[in-house]
């Protein structure tokens, strides 16, 4: 296991001056990259070698939301490496009030034409598979009578471009709470109340610059604690890009009642 110290910049933050999801994700990022470097495996290395590790998948829980000035440590181990391709890399965020978040990752190791190669050996040998806690995982919930939202189409821009010339996975997450908070507005409720419990992520392929983005948001469902769930997917020209399920309550509220009582 390795620990990473870290801190999150004053753009992260909402009006409530809590995190936003997206912004806990790049910082899982930056653990799952700072335990690399302290394996001996840091960003130019595997430039040097012509490989990289991509996100397949990412399931995270919020346990309490952080403020601006904590600050937190990131512990991160690989829980699995199958046939030197498929990496599964567990995350854990903690501040000083405990707990602040979760995550298990699927990785994929890829060439730099972004196919398919095994690890070498040298990289296996990097991350030994330890077994510590269990992998992340949504919570259960009932499913509701689907309503579908608002559509939130935009342009890609070329400055989100991450070293592997597509959008990197957070910003997903943040196209996601956008729709949700369009959708909010629209029904008279302050978007700025959402508060994150969960989130899943699945990408089957990445956008790049200059594409045209659609995000279509749905309620499907309610968890034991009355929060919301809402299905969410990234299209380009009507192929699907990227699926994601958001579990949302709004802070200050019963529950998530507004939430589920979206038109």
């Amino acid at each position: 296991m390795h620990e990473v110290p870290l801190l999150l910049p004053r753009s992260a933050f909402t009006p409530r001056e809590t995190a936003r999801a997206g912004d806990v994700w790049r910082l899982f990022q930056d653990v799952a990259v700072g335990g690399s470097i302290q394996a001996g495996w840091p960003p130019e290395r595997y430039r040097a070698e012509g490989v990289s590790f991509i996100v397949r998948s990412m399931v995270v829980r919020h346990h309490r939301e952080t403020v601006y000035g904590d600050a937190l440590v990131g512990e991160t181990w690989p829980s699995r490496f199958r046939r030197g391709m498929f990496f599964q890399r567990e995350c854990r965020l903690r501040g000083p009030h405990g707990p602040v978040a979760s995550a298990t990752q699927h990785w994929v190791h890829v060439a730099s034409d972004l196919s398919l190669v095994r690890a070498s050996d040298a990289l296996t040998e990097a991350f030994a598979v330890e077994e510590r806690d269990p992998p992340v995982e949504l919570p259960v919930f009932e499913a509701t009578p689907e309503r579908v939202g608002p559509p939130l189409a935009f342009d890609c821009w070329h400055t989100w471009m991450d070293p592997l010339a597509h959008v990197n996975h957070p910003a997903y997450v943040d196209w996601c709470d956008e729709a949700l908070a369009r959708w909010l507005v629209a029904n008279g409720h302050d978007a700025a109340q959402v508060q994150p419990v969960a989130e899943a992520a699945h990408y089957r392929l990445g956008v790049v610059a200059g594409e045209r983005v659609e995000v279509t948001s749905a309620l499907v469902g309610r968890t034991a604690e009355g929060d919301a769930v809402f299905a969410h997917e990234v299209e380009v020209a009507g192929e699907r890009r990227a699926k994601l399920t958001l579990v949302r309550r709004l802070a200050g509220e019963d529950g998530a009642s507004a939430l589920l009582d979206l038109a």
